[in-house]
């Protein structure tokens, strides 16, 4: 089962500082071992920025964070069937502001696939350059919000981006069973446009979210607890924080599980709100 990870923070200079607080707590490494399909996307100002890597063998939390400022990161992580690009198929999938990522799989994609991109408009579909059904799922959403009328509204309310990010993950597990498919559908989806935070989870892989509050203490730039206000550093460090989401933990210790069925919106003051169909 494929790895996700991300990040909503309040300080776009201290997403390297969050990451390093939770070692020991996320792994970076699923039930098949080592991924060989590796993706991070992140924010510079106005441009969305992709990393990809063959491997995860050498990655660290905190290798993770980009050498500039971000409000937001994605990670994902898997194993690609034999004869898929890492190129065009590997994690996360980016339009416009937006970066998408799947973990799970929809039964039966391969019977589905035709009919489901026939609900695609084309300027979409032109988009997908892989054969994953994450790529024809992000599309779906990508739809929803296109018909929205706000998928390019930076105030877009997270509450309906989670609804409809909801409502794309029901209708393919509908579909799914509806083509007779012999087990049911694991389709827990990650998105950002850097300014919010949705997450839903839709089967039985767990996923799950926590808070990270202002701190005294970071490793990262040697602040220590006692260290004055006027030290640099000190006082952004103890008015940040962050959301996380994450499907592999080491430590479960102050994460909450999302129930299966529900999803979580975070919108850009970090308020978080629990959804459910």
């Amino acid at each position: 089962m494929s790895v996700v990870l991300a990040v909503l923070t309040s300080d776009p200079n201290l997403v390297r500082c969050e990451l390093h607080r939770l070692e020991g707590q996320v792994s970076l490494q699923g039930e098949e071992g080592r991924s060989n399909a590796v993706g991070i996307g992140a924010y510079a100002q106005d441009d969305v920025l992709l990393r990809r890597f063959p491997r995860d063998a050498d990655l660290t939390l905190e290798s993770l964070a980009p050498l500039h400022e971000t409000e937001a990161l994605l990670f994902h992580g898997r194993r690609l069937p034999v004869g898929l690009s890492l190129e065009e198929n590997t994690q996360p999938f980016r339009s416009r502001r937006w970066l998408f990522a799947h973990q799970g799989s929809l039964q039966d994609f391969s019977s589905l696939r035709a009919g489901l991109l026939d609900e695609v408009p084309d300027f979409l579909k032109r988009q997908i350059r892989g054969e994953t059904d994450s790529e024809v799922a992000f599309a779906l959403y990508l739809k929803r919000l296109w018909e929205s009328g706000h998928s390019d509204d930076p105030r877009l309310p997270a509450e309906m981006a989670g609804r409809l990010l909801a409502d794309t993950a029901r209708a393919l597990s509908k579909a799914s069973a509806q083509a007779g498919a012999a087990r049911t559908s694991t389709l827990n989806f990650v998105a950002t446009n850097g300014y919010l935070l949705v997450a839903t989870r839709l089967g039985t892989q767990p996923l799950y979210y926590t808070r990270l509050e202002g701190t005294d203490r970071c490793e990262v730039c040697g602040i220590t607890p006692g260290m004055p206000d006027t030290k640099p550093g000190v006082v952004a460090h103890r008015r940040n924080h962050s959301v996380v989401v994450a499907s592999h933990l080491k430590r479960p210790a102050g994460w909450v599980e999302l129930t299966e069925g529900t999803t979580l919106a975070v919108d850009s003051d970090l308020r978080v709100r629990h959804l459910t169909p």
